[in-house]
């Protein structure tokens, strides 16, 4: 799927696959094409060229009433009426879907976000992270099969984030696809199941754990009192190591650490299991002392920042 607007590409021959009842993040930096993809999934605009299945049904102009039906889309401007209240503006949109039990309805939405004492307080005098719950409340309405989240914890307190995270899990459950669109990538590492990288042009896509050992070879971080004297001769030839290098006075020192400059390595390794007790059993023999050794971990930023930096290198 490609999206042109005039001589910009916004999005460029972009192709995945979401499965049912899957928690999808999108990622990417300000620019990349994120919220294109999905007006463009959530039928607000046309592709340039390509095509798409969205809950199942092509995406052409004769199925966008039946795809709006199923899915529902929160954008990051939670777009509410603020002279309204959090009731009148939810029954507005359950009537623009014509949905019948609108109250019922209207009351498990609040429900679901913990926010049926409001109910009758105008839009306009709620929090920014309140109006957010709110918007998430109206995606509920129609109890669609895809939702479309774009920033859906922006602004929240940590209270009020964890239990958005623990309604996108029970989304999960009930086989709600969720196309979830942030750029707290803690959040995406704790919630989806893979994660797409956008920059225009789809980077990668994968599992983070997938990712992270796709992109960073594995590795053991070692922290002994003082320098090694000969740190090639203890690492050379031990079980599953690969090479090491000098990573000089760690940042984190561990407590307990002698008055003596700490000195850290990274040990490369094909297999930490069978490097770990090797590494250890060295260093002793050799008369180190030994303040920790564990395996090296790269978060989901870290691969973030590797693809999206590493292609901004090559463009300039």
């Amino acid at each position: 799927m490609t999206k042109t607007f005039g001589d910009r590409i916004a999005v460029d021959d972009v192709s995945f696959s979401v499965a049912r009842g899957e928690v999808f993040g999108f990622l990417g930096p300000n620019g990349a094409g994120k919220t294109t993809t999905v007006r463009i999934l959530g039928t607000l605009i046309a592709p340039t060229s390509g095509s798409a299945v969205v809950a199942g049904i092509p995406l052409v102009p004769a199925n966008e009433a039946e795809i709006r039906r199923r899915i529902s889309i929160m954008p990051e401007a939670p777009g509410l009426y603020r002279r309204l209240t959090v009731t009148e503006n939810l029954e507005y949109f359950a009537r623009l879907y014509g949905l019948p039990g609108r109250q019922a309805r209207i009351r498990e939405a609040l429900d679901a976000v913990d926010l049926g004492d409001r109910a009758q307080d105008l839009c306009g005098s709620l929090s920014k992270g309140l109006r957010q719950r709110v918007a998430l409340a109206r995606t509920l309405l129609n109890d669609p099969e895809v939702m479309f989240l774009d920033e859906p914890t922006s602004g929240l307190d940590p209270v009020a984030a964890h239990e958005v995270h623990g309604l996108i899990n029970t989304l999960r459950q009930r086989g709600v696809t969720v196309f979830l669109t942030t750029h707290r990538l803690d959040e995406a590492e704790r919630l989806c199941d893979r994660v797409a990288i956008m920059n225009t042009g789809l980077r990668t896509i994968g599992r983070p754990d997938e990712l992270r050992h796709m992109l960073f070879s594995r590795s053991l971080a070692v922290t002994t009192a003082a320098p090694l004297g000969d740190p090639d001769r203890i690492f050379a030839g031990l079980p599953a190591v690969e090479s090491w290098r000098d990573a000089g006075t760690p940042t984190a020192v561990p407590a307990g650490a002698s008055a003596a400059t700490p000195s850290g390595y990274v040990v490369a390794v094909s297999d930490p299991a069978r490097a770990a007790p090797a590494v250890t059993r060295a260093l002793v023999a050799a008369g180190a002392d030994v303040l920790s050794i564990t395996e090296s971990r790269y978060s989901l930023e870290d691969v973030y920042l590797e693809l999206v930096e590493d292609q901004e290198g090559a463009a300039r």
